[in-house]
């Protein structure tokens, strides 16, 4: 006699298993969710990028701010004010489109007196506020030589000034003014203005619109023997 499956395991062995409809469904899900997944991280790894960029703009900035304050802080006071553009070494002279420091240095490529510039240049990258620096002056002439350099490197850099100057940041504009008379001026707004070292000097730079702190920022430097000075 034929032995008979129990009805309780024929309803289990038609349970058993997916259909090709469930199996289509599932892949479908899965796809959606790798899909979803991938949008999730290639958003986070461009915001880390754009975090990251910003932040090493803020840094580059950070950075520029304290060598422009070295910069000053180091100026050669003893020397005599400029007299006339292109002249003579001076402490600091402002010609319109660069500004020139003697300063006294000491690191490792040798101790003394060296020009550093500062202007607003347009290179490969766009316009970018930038430092330019050269060697220590072992005499005089090499002094003069450099003062020089430093007025015309704006407008014609050369190959050996390109590995002098840093890229510092983007920016549209720039404005220097003196503090003197208990006032900030126009560097050449007074007749005596070529006779008398100021006793300040304020940075105005106007970052690009795509920059984190974009719009002007204003930076006073105050020299540390000017007394009652007002900023």
């Amino acid at each position: 006699m034929p032995r008979q499956v129990p009805k309780r395991q024929k309803a289990g062995s038609k349970a058993s298993g997916f259909t090709l409809v469930e199996l289509l469904v599932a892949l479908m899900v899965m796809a959606l969710l790798s899909l979803m997944s991938w949008r999730g991280l290639d958003a986070m790894g461009r915001a880390q990028t754009q975090t990251q960029a910003r932040a090493d703009t803020l840094q580059a900035l950070s950075n520029g701010l304290a060598q422009w304050g070295a910069d000053l802080d180091a100026m050669a006071d003893d020397l005599p004010p400029a007299k006339s553009i292109n002249t003579t070494p001076a402490p600091m002279e402002w010609n319109g489109q660069v500004l020139r420091i003697t300063r006294y240095s000491n690191t490792a490529d040798g101790a003394g007196l060296r020009v550093i510039a500062w202007t607003l240049m347009a290179d490969a990258e766009g316009k970018a506020w930038q430092r330019w620096q050269s060697p220590v002056a072992s005499t005089r002439a090499d002094l003069q030589q450099f003062w020089t350099r430093a007025g015309t490197w704006a407008q014609s850099p050369t190959p050996a000034d390109l590995t002098r100057q840093v890229r510092i940041v983007d920016a549209t504009d720039w404005q220097i003014f003196y503090f003197r008379g208990d006032a900030w001026t126009n560097p050449g707004s007074s007749s005596d203005a070529a006779a008398t070292n100021p006793d300040g000097v304020r940075l105005q730079l106007t970052l690009p619109p795509n920059h984190p702190l974009a719009g002007k920022l204003i930076r006073d430097w105050i020299r540390p023997t000017a007394v009652g000075s007002k900023s």
